[in-house]
């Protein structure tokens, strides 16, 4: 049975800088859990802290309910996957996935039968003989988790294997990702700055900035429902407007904005008293080009529009504060709209979150 990871009130600082203040979370046997954030949030500070790279200053890292403090990398039931990937080009594919059980002493032909058993695992049955400079970018990645696995380790640690691949390929390789990690049935804890990534694959998901976790939660509610200005900002596309609390009734708030009274939530169940400072963050997707009844609007001038594919969006402007609008491209969206041309936008207050404004977002 794999092993919960807790995080028991871990800070980690170096010298006068806090790279990681006060994380407390726990990750569950089995779940494929996301640190999402931008470079130097903390995010593979603490990947390495799990690993026993790196002690605490304060708090605890516990494996299946066992203090960590002092157990060194090699004697934890876990295994990481660097960025790099780090496979000896001068070796086989197979001796690179069994390199790690030569270490420890088994024998040449149980390593090589356990290296072709998890060669089947990845997908990659018959390459054992190649070289690894023979495979793509995307074959290597999954060699370096065949390497991984081959000690059997409770939890696979990946601290942003998919960032040196292209697009395509990392869209890819999620998927493959995911796949593999509900086969084996292993905690993986992965970290990434890539928003996409984190959503698609994750059980749960915590964003962090500047060492601080700011949410946990699965995916859909880290980008529906976020608790955070920076949380709302970080993760996916949003139209940021300021403003002043007008008013609040229940979870309903009204922000006084350059661009009018506009309503939305209070996310987290937060009160505000009139005149608190907020920003209201409504996604591109949320609004709509025409008035919608019982929806409020805004009237806007068309800047340009850009057609990405799958989907066009449509840059506005009101009263200098500048807006996006995604739509579906179905091909029924009719004549392209023209700059200059004033069109209303309308949303779903349900949709819309007033959140404390910070300046990190």
């Amino acid at each position: 049975m794999t092993k919960d990871v807790a995080l028991d009130h871990v800070t980690i600082r170096f010298g006068s800088h806090t790279a990681v203040d006060n994380a407390l979370l726990t990750i569950q046997g089995g779940e494929f859990f996301s640190f999402l954030g931008p470079s130097g949030c903390g995010k593979t500070t603490l990947l390495r802290c799990i690993s026993g790279f790196i002690e605490p200053t304060e708090g605890r890292v516990l494996i299946g309910g066992n203090d960590m403090r002092r157990v060194g990398p090699n004697k934890r039931p876990t295994a990481l996957i660097f960025q790099n990937l780090a496979l000896f080009p001068l070796m086989s594919v197979a001796e690179n996935i069994a390199f790690p059980l030569e270490v420890r002493g088994v024998g040449r032909k149980e390593r090589r039968r356990r290296a072709d058993e998890l060669l089947d695992l990845i997908a990659l049955p018959g390459v054992g003989d190649k070289k690894v400079y023979e495979l793509s970018g995307g074959q290597r990645q999954r060699v370096a988790i065949a390497r991984a696995l081959a000690v059997e380790p409770d939890i696979l640690l990946l601290d942003e294997p998919l960032s040196a691949l292209d697009l395509k390929l990392r869209h890819h390789m999620r998927t493959e990702l995911r796949s593999i990690q509900k086969r084996v049935g292993l905690t993986f804890i992965y970290i990434t700055h890539d928003q996409g990534e984190a959503l698609t694959m994750s059980d749960r998901v915590a964003v962090m900035s500047a060492g601080v976790v700011q949410q946990i939660d699965v995916p859909e509610v880290i980008y529906d429902r976020p608790r955070t200005a920076f949380v709302a900002s970080f993760v996916g596309e949003t139209n940021a407007i300021s403003g002043k609390v007008a008013s609040q009734s229940g979870g309903d708030v009204v922000v006084d904005t350059p661009i009018g009274m506009l309503p939305g939530r209070a996310s987290g169940g937060r009160s505000y008293a009139p005149g608190d400072i907020v920003t209201l963050f409504i996604r591109p997707e949320q609004l709509a080009v025409g008035e919608a009844a019982n929806a409020p609007s805004i009237s806007c001038t068309v800047v340009k529009e850009e057609f990405e594919g799958s989907v066009r969006n449509l840059f506005l402007e009101d009263k200098g504060i500048p807006l996006r609008l995604s739509r579906v491209n179905s091909g029924s969206e009719g004549a392209p709209l023209v700059p200059g041309q004033v069109v209303k936008a309308s949303y779903n207050p349900e949709k819309a979150w007033a959140l404390p404004a910070t300046p990190e977002a």
